[in-house]
């Protein structure tokens, strides 16, 4: 007798809506890339709509652009309106928009340190707040944050950009907290050097690129394809008991 696989489900997004923020290139556009594969309507959210429109002739009708800057403060709640207005209120929040400076602890002015910790720590945070109560009315909802490999080490010329991103480790345990028992689950995923837009320094230096990949356990740095399987994982039923948890992509970086 045949049986019926139990499985195929738990990674069937058709019926959900995404929202995907630094949506235009990198990480974000991969996750978005996924989402929408995966069956997912998703909204791309990002600066710039030339992007977008390249990412929309790839996903077709079912994604829709916002070209909308998310580090400004005083518009996040207009942009979680704007962001219903396609599909509907979104079921999985990807934040994956974010900026690092590079400035070492002796060069960190006020601005950097505002704009990296506004970007990175207070725009996912906000954003969720304004969409997590319709999450809450459906009993179901998905947040995923973007941690880093700073998170939890600290490398030179990037002292705001870990603080912020060990504000979004704890971030995501207190979203949990606060909004599992609702349905909503909160994870984070965390990078190891993959090569996208932002970090294009690091990549530009073949020797520095070459001794990341030497540290990982797998031998070689990510490429945005290897971030696919993680977020469908925590955008969908599969990680139905999973939630304030900060995943390391990092093919086996701080295993060493």
């Amino acid at each position: 007798m045949t049986q019926t696989p139990i499985f195929p489900d738990l990674f069937n997004l058709s019926g959900k809506v995404a929202c995907v923020t630094g949506a235009s290139a990198g990480l974000g556009r991969r996750a978005a890339i996924a989402l929408g594969s995966a069956g997912a309507r998703v909204v791309g959210v990002a600066r710039r709509r030339d992007a977008l429109l390249s990412l929309k002739q790839e996903l077709g009708a079912k994604f829709s652009i916002l070209d909308h800057d998310v580090s400004k403060r005083d518009m996040l709640e207009d942009l979680a309106h704007k962001v219903e207005k396609p599909f509907g209120s979104p079921d999985i929040l990807v934040h994956a928009a974010g900026i690092n400076t590079r400035e070492s602890a002796d060069e960190v002015t006020p601005e950097g340190w505002d704009i990296t910790l506004d970007l990175n720590l207070r725009t996912p945070f906000f954003l969720s707040q304004y969409l997590a109560p319709k999450m809450r009315e459906k009993g179901w909802g998905r947040i995923i944050n973007f941690a880093s490999l700073q998170s939890f080490r600290a490398f030179p010329g990037g002292l705001a950009y870990g603080v912020s991103k060990g504000g979004v480790a704890q971030m995501t345990r207190a979203m949990a907290e606060a909004w599992s028992c609702d349905g909503i689950n909160s994870n984070a995923i965390a990078p190891g050097f993959f090569r996208t837009e932002l970090t294009a320094p690091v990549f530009a230096d073949p020797n520095r690129a070459a001794r990341n990949a030497e540290q990982t356990c797998i031998g070689r740095n990510g490429e945005p394809e290897d971030i696919d399987g993680t977020v469908l994982f925590l955008a969908s039923n599969a990680s139905a008991y999973v939630t304030g948890q900060v995943l390391m992509v990092d093919g086996g970086f701080t295993a060493k």
